[in-house]
Protein backbone atom coordinates (compact mmCIF):
# COMPACT_ATOMS: atom_id res chain seq x y z
CA UNK A 1 0.00 0.00 0.00
CA UNK A 2 1.19 3.49 -0.86
CA UNK A 3 -0.22 6.60 0.74
CA UNK A 4 0.33 10.18 -0.39
CA UNK A 5 0.05 12.92 2.22
CA UNK A 6 -0.13 16.55 1.17
CA UNK A 7 0.64 19.64 3.20
CA UNK A 8 1.05 23.37 2.72
CA UNK A 9 -2.38 24.54 1.62
CA UNK A 10 -4.12 27.50 3.19
CA UNK A 11 -5.39 31.03 2.74
CA UNK A 12 -3.24 33.69 1.11
CA UNK A 13 -3.78 37.11 -0.40
CA UNK A 14 -3.47 37.69 -4.12
CA UNK A 15 0.17 38.12 -5.07
CA UNK A 16 1.34 35.90 -2.25
CA UNK A 17 3.06 32.53 -2.26
CA UNK A 18 2.45 29.03 -0.97
CA UNK A 19 4.43 25.83 -1.18
CA UNK A 20 2.66 22.48 -1.39
CA UNK A 21 4.40 19.26 -0.52
CA UNK A 22 3.41 15.64 -1.01
CA UNK A 23 5.16 12.68 0.57
CA UNK A 24 4.70 9.01 -0.27
CA UNK A 25 4.81 6.35 2.41
CA UNK A 26 4.24 2.62 2.57
CA UNK A 27 5.54 0.11 0.06
CA UNK A 28 7.47 2.73 -1.85
CA UNK A 29 9.89 1.71 -4.57
CA UNK A 30 10.12 4.11 -7.45
CA UNK A 31 7.79 6.42 -9.29
CA UNK A 32 7.54 7.64 -12.84
CA UNK A 33 5.65 10.85 -13.43
CA UNK A 34 4.78 12.98 -10.41
CA UNK A 35 2.25 15.76 -10.81
CA UNK A 36 -0.12 18.24 -9.24
CA UNK A 37 -3.75 18.59 -10.31
CA UNK A 38 -6.47 20.91 -9.07
CA UNK A 39 -10.23 20.84 -9.03
CA UNK A 40 -12.52 23.77 -8.33
CA UNK A 41 -16.22 23.54 -7.39
CA UNK A 42 -18.21 22.21 -10.32
CA UNK A 43 -15.09 21.84 -12.44
CA UNK A 44 -13.15 18.95 -13.85
CA UNK A 45 -9.82 18.02 -12.32
CA UNK A 46 -7.09 19.66 -14.38
CA UNK A 47 -3.36 19.18 -14.64
CA UNK A 48 -1.34 21.99 -13.10
CA UNK A 49 2.21 20.68 -13.48
CA UNK A 50 4.04 17.42 -13.99
CA UNK A 51 7.64 16.27 -13.71
CA UNK A 52 9.01 13.12 -15.29
CA UNK A 53 11.60 10.88 -13.71
CA UNK A 54 14.31 12.49 -15.83
CA UNK A 55 13.30 15.94 -14.57
CA UNK A 56 11.39 17.26 -17.54
CA UNK A 57 8.57 19.56 -16.48
CA UNK A 58 5.29 20.61 -18.05
CA UNK A 59 2.97 23.35 -16.85
CA UNK A 60 -0.52 24.45 -17.72
CA UNK A 61 -0.62 27.76 -19.52
CA UNK A 62 -2.43 29.39 -16.61
CA UNK A 63 0.45 28.78 -14.18
CA UNK A 64 3.48 28.87 -16.47
CA UNK A 65 6.09 31.24 -15.06
CA UNK A 66 4.46 31.43 -11.61
CA UNK A 67 4.56 27.84 -10.35
CA UNK A 68 7.53 25.48 -10.08
CA UNK A 69 7.29 21.73 -9.58
CA UNK A 70 10.16 19.72 -8.14
CA UNK A 71 10.73 16.17 -6.94
CA UNK A 72 13.07 14.39 -4.58
CA UNK A 73 13.24 10.71 -5.42
CA UNK A 74 15.35 9.86 -2.39
CA UNK A 75 12.58 11.18 -0.12
CA UNK A 76 9.70 10.18 -2.41
CA UNK A 77 8.31 13.71 -2.42
CA UNK A 78 6.96 16.18 -4.93
CA UNK A 79 6.52 19.90 -4.25
CA UNK A 80 4.81 22.82 -5.92
CA UNK A 81 6.07 26.34 -5.30
CA UNK A 82 3.28 28.77 -6.15
CA UNK A 83 4.13 32.44 -6.54
CA UNK A 84 2.12 35.46 -7.65
CA UNK A 85 -1.06 33.67 -6.69
CA UNK A 86 -4.35 34.84 -8.16
CA UNK A 87 -7.94 34.37 -6.94
CA UNK A 88 -8.54 32.03 -9.88
CA UNK A 89 -5.91 29.68 -8.44
CA UNK A 90 -8.35 28.92 -5.62
CA UNK A 91 -8.99 25.19 -5.72
CA UNK A 92 -8.35 21.84 -4.07
CA UNK A 93 -4.90 20.64 -5.13
CA UNK A 94 -4.11 16.94 -5.49
CA UNK A 95 -0.74 15.29 -5.88
CA UNK A 96 -0.31 12.30 -8.16
CA UNK A 97 2.41 9.67 -8.49
CA UNK A 98 2.69 7.02 -11.16
CA UNK A 99 3.87 3.82 -9.50
CA UNK A 100 5.23 0.65 -11.08
CA UNK A 101 1.85 -1.06 -11.09
CA UNK A 102 -0.65 1.54 -9.96
CA UNK A 103 -1.40 5.26 -9.78
CA UNK A 104 -1.68 7.09 -6.48
CA UNK A 105 -3.50 10.25 -5.42
CA UNK A 106 -3.31 12.43 -2.36
CA UNK A 107 -6.39 13.41 -0.38
CA UNK A 108 -6.31 17.00 -1.57
CA UNK A 109 -5.38 20.26 0.10
CA UNK A 110 -7.36 23.49 -0.13
CA UNK A 111 -5.72 26.60 -1.51
CA UNK A 112 -7.71 29.81 -1.22
CA UNK A 113 -6.49 33.10 -2.69
CA UNK A 114 -8.32 36.21 -1.57
CA UNK A 115 -8.52 39.34 -3.71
Amino acid sequence: QVHLVESGGGLVQAGGSLRLSCAASGSVFRFGVMAWYRQGPGSKRELVARVSRDGRTTYSASVEGRFTISRDDAKHTVSLQMNSLKPEDTSVYYCFMDGDSDDYWGQGTQVTVSS
